[in-house]
C-alpha cells in the first residue's frame, strides 16, 4: 500500500523533472562536411561547418568558418526536419537528420541559386597542430590584376599561426570575406561559407617566395566550364614594377566638390527625403550607398550603427540610400531583416535598383563600389570619399578604416 501512496508523487516528480531540462541549457551539437557549389558551368566543393544549438523545437545554425560565423534569424526542428532562416540575405537551409547524417540545400529564397549540404557529426578532437615543414606565409601579399573597376592590384593578408590560415583577397569595393584552412599536402587550402558568398583559396608557395593563387567563387570572370581564376601574389617591393593598390579614399570623387552634396530616396513609408530635409540642416552628414543583398555592406552596418549611436547627439546624421535588386524593391523584406537584425537607427532611403547608381548620382565619378560613404560637413560639401568596407578579416586595413571614419567625423563636428 505504501508504494501505491507513492505512485502519484513518483510521477509528478518525473513531470517536473522533464519540464526542468525542457528549461535547461540548450543543446550544442557541431557538424561537418561539404557543399556543392555552381559556378561558371561546373561546380566546386568546399567544407562546411554547422552549429546547431536546439532547446525543445526552437533553433539557432551558425555556419562557422574560423573566428567568423553567420547565425540565422529563426529556425525549427521538427522531429528530424531542420530549417533555418537568414532572413537579412534571404536565405533558406532545409535539411533532414537520417542516423547521422544531415543532409539539405542552403538556397535563395528567389531561387537565384540552391547549394546541396552533406553534413555529419564532427569530431569532438581537435587535431594535434604541427609546424614542422609548413612555410610561413603570414602578412600582406600584393596580387597584380587588372579588375574591371579600373584597378591595377589587389591585397592578399594572411594570418597564420601554425598550419592555421586566415585569408581575405581586399579590393577597392571591400574583401572577399575571411577565408580559413589549414595547410595540407603542400598548400594551404582556405575556404568560408558564408552569407551569400561561398568561396575556396588554394595557396600554394613556389621557390621564388611567390605565391600561386587558385580562387573558387560563383563570380568569377574565368574561361566557361573552370570553377577558378589563376592569380599570383608577391611580396610588397620585392618586384620593382608591381603595381599599388587603390587608394580606398582616392578611387570615387565628386564632380562639383565647392557645391552642396544632392540625394535622395523615399523612406520605409514612401515619403520623398532629400538633401534639403530639415534633419540634416546644419548637421553633419554620412551618405552611404548601401543594399542588403551586398556582403560588405553587412560588414559596415553595425559599424555605422555604433557611430550613429555615439555622436548623432553631436550633430551627426547618417543617411542610407538603399538600391536593392529588382526582385526585391518590391518586396523588402530582405531589408526589414537588414535593419533589424543589425539595429540601425538612422534614415534609410529607397533610391531604386543597383543598375540605376549613377543615374541616381550623376554628380560623381568612378562610382562602382557597394558600399560607399560620403563625408559631408554642416554646409552639405563632400569632405571625403571611402570606398568600399573591408571586414575584420583585413585586420590592420579594417582598423585604420574604422579610425579614418572616427577622425573624419569628429574633425567635421567641431568645424562651424
Amino acid at each position: 500500500m505504501r508504494t501505491r501512496r507513492l505512485w502519484p508523487l513518483a510521477v509528478l516528480l518525473l513531470v517536473l523533472a522533464a519540464d526542468a531540462l525542457a528549461q535547461g541549457p540548450p543543446k550544442v551539437t557541431h557538424w561537418q562536411g561539404s557543399a556543392q557549389i555552381a559556378a561558371n558551368g561546373t561546380t566546386f566543393t568546399i567544407p562546411v561547418h554547422l552549429q546547431l544549438e536546439s532547446k525543445g523545437s526552437s533553433l539557432v545554425g551558425s555556419f562557422v568558418d574560423g573566428p567568423q560565423r553567420t547565425t540565422s534569424t529563426s529556425g525549427d526542428l521538427s522531429g528530424q526536419e531542420v530549417t533555418l532562416h537568414f532572413a537579412h540575405y534571404a536565405v533558406t537551409f532545409r535539411g533532414q537528420i537520417v542516423g547521422d547524417q544531415l543532409t539539405g540545400n542552403y538556397s535563395a529564397d528567389s531561387g537565384r541559386f540552391s547549394y546541396p549540404l552533406t553534413l555529419r557529426p564532427a569530431p569532438k578532437e581537435a587535431a594535434v597542430q604541427t609546424t614542422a615543414g609548413v612555410p610561413n606565409i603570414d602578412g600582406t601579399w600584393i596580387i597584380p590584376t587588372e579588375s574591371p573597376k579600373g584597378e591595377h592590384a589587389w591585397r592578399l593578408v594572411i594570418r597564420q599561426n601554425g598550419e592555421e590560415v586566415s585569408a581575405t583577397i581586399l579590393r577597392v569595393d571591400g574583401d572577399t570575406g575571411t577565408l580559413h584552412g589549414s595547410y595540407q599536402d603542400g598548400r594551404f587550402i582556405v575556404s568560408h561559407f558564408q552569407e551569400v558568398r561561398p568561396a575556396m583559396l588554394e595557396i600554394t608557395p613556389e621557390r621564388d617566395n611567390t605565391l600561386t593563387l587558385k580562387f573558387f567563387s560563383t563570380h568569377l570572370n574565368a574561361p566557361p566550364g573552370t570553377p577558378f581564376v589563376l592569380w599570383h601574389a608577391v611580396r610588397p617591393g620585392q618586384v620593382a614594377s608591381t603595381p599599388q593598390p587603390d587608394d580606398f579614399a582616392a578611387h570615387t570623387v565628386v564632380r562639383e566638390p565647392l557645391q552642396p552634396f544632392p540625394f535622395s530616396g523615399k523612406d520605409l513609408d514612401g515619403k520623398l527625403v532629400t538633401n534639403h530635409d530639415p534633419r540634416f540642416r546644419g548637421k553633419v552628414v554620412l551618405v552611404n550607398i548601401t543594399g542588403s543583398w551586398c556582403p560588405n555592406c553587412h560588414d559596415e552596418a553595425p559599424f555605422l550603427a555604433e557611430l550613429y549611436s555615439k555622436y548623432h547627439d553631436q550633430g551627426l546624421e547618417i543617411v542610407a540610400l538603399d538600391f536593392e535588386e529588382p526582385e526585391q524593391i518590391t518586396n523588402l523584406t530582405r531589408l526589414h531583416a537588414f535593419i533589424q537584425r543589425y539595429k540601425l537607427d538612422y534614415t534609410l532611403l529607397i533610391a531604386g535598383i543597383p543598375d540605376e547608381l549613377n543615374q541616381k548620382l550623376p554628380g560623381v565619378a568612378n562610382l562602382n563600389a557597394w558600399p560607399t560613404t560620403f563625408f559631408l560637413n554642416r554646409h552639405g560639401l563632400v569632405r571625403r570619399v571611402e570606398t568600399g568596407f573591408p571586414s575584420s578579416g583585413s585586420t590592420e586595413y579594417h582598423r585604420d578604416v574604422k579610425a579614418a571614419y572616427v577622425q573624419t567625423i569628429e574633425t567635421l563636428l567641431a568645424e562651424r
